[in-house]
């Protein structure tokens, strides 16, 4: 079964105003800093791939996490840090901050406006699916940064965000992703019974953005399987600060993360863990 949802924060461990303001600091300044890189490219940024063709990595990715870095050493220099582009520093706190300096790179390589930079900040050694202390989002074609908790709910801007309003599956828009070579076998089995529940789908390529989405209301869920943590806490931290649900549920020998509203989330579990018929 999937791991328990919680609106508490991870225990031991609190989130200051400062790491707020921080976190809100460090995804603009990194957004920002891969923007003008692409920019000054003219538009067309020189990738690398990765695990496949379609997972790429610019010197943008790096140069934003290597910013992120910096400023980390700076004001926290006793936090531990995992990012995307290989950053791993040892913790003295017991907090460490996972960074996605860019996320949705095919998006941003492509001049698609649906990128962010993302982080989040949990406690040392944790996995689940609620162990998050605080994420951060900034939406650079919009402008706008999302930053939000267990414990701090979730603002625009500094605005506060309505609390998530639970809705089912059935009347939900969500967010996916199944990668065409898992479209056959066991995962595409679990993937097309989670699906069969919803209203509609979107594939839009930036899983911290898709849960902006959610944040806002605009989408009931989002679901994904074998998400990395720098891909999956942000945007779960943002939607457990406004009273919403994240789970982590094993289905067709892959782990996938859902976040949304908790009566859409847990159908998205059951269907995902239910036997063919």
């Amino acid at each position: 079964m999937g791991a328990p949802t919680s609106n508490t924060p991870a225990a031991g461990l609190t989130v200051t105003p400062d790491d707020v303001r921080l976190a809100g600091d460090l995804v603009r300044e990194a957004a920002g800093l891969a923007a003008r890189m692409r920019a000054e490219a003219g538009g067309s940024i020189a990738t690398d791939t990765k695990t496949s063709v379609s997972d790429v990595v610019t010197a943008a990715d790096k140069a934003a996490e290597a910013h992120v870095l910096e400023r980390l050493a700076q004001e926290r220099p006793d936090d531990g840090v995992l990012g995307e582009e290989g950053a791993t520093s040892a913790s003295a706190s017991g907090r460490e901050w996972v960074i996605d300096p860019v996320d949705g790179t095919w998006n941003f390589v492509a001049g698609i406006p649906w990128w962010c930079s993302a982080l989040a900040l949990r406690t040392v050694g944790t996995t689940g699916a609620t162990d998050v202390l605080l994420g951060a989002v900034h939406d650079p074609a919009q402008g706008r940064t999302f930053v939000g908790g267990p414990g701090v709910p979730t603002t625009v801007n500094g605005e506060p965000l309505p609390p998530l309003a639970d809705v089912d599956l059935a009347s939900s828009g969500v967010a996916t992703y199944l990668h065409p070579t898992f479209q056959h076998g066991p995962v595409g089995d679990a993937w097309r019974r989670a699906v069969s529940g919803v209203a509609t789908i979107r594939a839009l390529g930036s899983s911290s953005m898709d849960s902006t989405a959610v944040a806002e209301g605009r989408l009931g869920c989002q679901f994904q399987h074998s998400l990395p943590d720098w891909d999956r806490l942000p945007g779960a931290a943002l939607v457990l600060g406004l009273g919403g649900a994240a789970a982590l549920v094993e289905a067709g020998g892959r782990t996938w993360n859902i976040t949304g509203a908790p009566r859409a989330v847990a159908e998205v579990e059951a269907l995902l863990l239910a036997q063919d018929q």
